[in-house]
């Protein structure tokens, strides 16, 4: 699942789409009777909820059950149930393609296609039909504008590496974020661990999610983010706060949301009406809406003040590169920021 730029915008611009079909009555029929799916998710909660609120209104008399958190926690939750025999998720979405392939290669997924990713790119699809993209967000930096003026900002990942920047900075962890994870692997491919070693002299204050740099930078607690989820920087922006968002020319990791079916799923024909909703233009579009999150759905629509994906030089990240190097990551991160 190599996250080409060529590819991906080849397949948004010149992909055929195809007519949607109708829902198989069977399988709603099916779901209702099961009456209920359970979401692990990595999406923030209000939009887990409003695309759960549109299915519940939707499919009536199917619950939906959310249980939101970073994406490594998601993983670790689901693992931890598995191995002591629990059957309690349906699907599972976080934002650490390399958690797909974890499952995958462990036979813990269900290979099911749903109608609506025919014409995503193939940077939103396992090949082999296990997990498909159902959001992509890029990890920026950011600053605030009442505290550091424009053309003092920094505007390239070196340029945080400068010493005027300690204690002033705020990162999110990979060993809680998978857009994180992400983030430290496509630069760490860039410019070596090397960059990481330098960037912690500056004594960064450390954050949780890919969320939480947004609110410290708003606040002006500490006002440069070193990287953060572009979609709840623009989201907070929106909102009133005084962030300015920094795409860096040298390039924009980009960071792919994947969804699967759990193979023991206790409620599999409602974890497939739930996969079919949440594909659908609709949920894509109120992903697009609602958090300013981009999709692989060609047909989707973005606000005229974000930046097009092709105007931007994005940087790819391995779903298998990212199985195989998320512990010597997390040790990495570890070792030169204490935390």
């Amino acid at each position: 699942m190599k996250l080409k730029f060529c590819l991906f915008i080849l397949a948004i611009c010149f992909v055929s789409i195809p007519l949607a079909r109708a829902q198989d009555p069977q399988l709603v029929q099916a779901a209702r009777k099961e009456g209920k799916v359970v979401w692990h998710t990595s999406l923030a909660i209000p939009s887990s909820t409003a695309i759960s609120h549109y299915f519940q209104n939707k499919y009536k008399g199917i619950e939906v059950e959310v249980h939101r958190n970073g994406s490594q926690r998601v993983l670790q939750r689901f693992m931890q149930e598995a191995t002591a025999g629990l059957k309690n998720a349906d699907i599972v979405h976080t934002s650490d393609a390399g958690h797909f392939e974890l499952l995958k290669d462990k036979g813990m997924l269900l290979k099911f296609t749903p109608q609506g990713v025919a014409a995503f790119p193939d940077g939103f699809k396992d090949k082999a039909g296990f997990y498909y993209g159902m959001r992509a967000t890029l990890s920026v930096m950011a600053h605030n504008p009442k505290i550091v003026a424009e053309k003092d900002a920094p505007q390239t990942w070196k340029d945080l590496l400068n010493p005027k920047w300690s204690g002033k900075m705020v990162t999110a962890h990979p060993g809680y974020s998978g857009i994180i994870m992400t983030h430290v692997l496509t630069l760490v491919n860039v410019y070596g661990w090397d960059y990481f070693r330098d960037l912690a002299k500056n004594k960064l204050h450390i954050a949780q999610s890919a969320n939480d740099p947004a609110g410290v930078v708003a606040s002006g607690e500490r006002p440069v983010g070193v990287n953060g989820a572009e979609y709840f920087y623009y989201k907070t922006l929106k909102q009133g706060n005084p962030i300015k968002i920094i795409y860096p020319k040298e390039g924009v990791p980009l960071v792919v949301s994947p969804v699967a079916i759990a193979k023991d799923a206790p409620h599999p024909n409602a974890a497939k009406l739930f996969t079919e909703f949440i594909f659908s233009k609709e949920s894509q579009q109120l992903l697009a809406d609602k958090e300013g999150l981009y999709t692989g759905h060609p047909e989707v629509t973005y606000p005229a003040d974000k930046p097009k994906l092709k105007d931007l030089k994005l940087l790819a990240a391995d779903a298998d590169e990212l199985e195989k190097r998320n512990a010597e990551i997390k040790k990495r991160f570890v070792e030169f920021f204490g935390a």
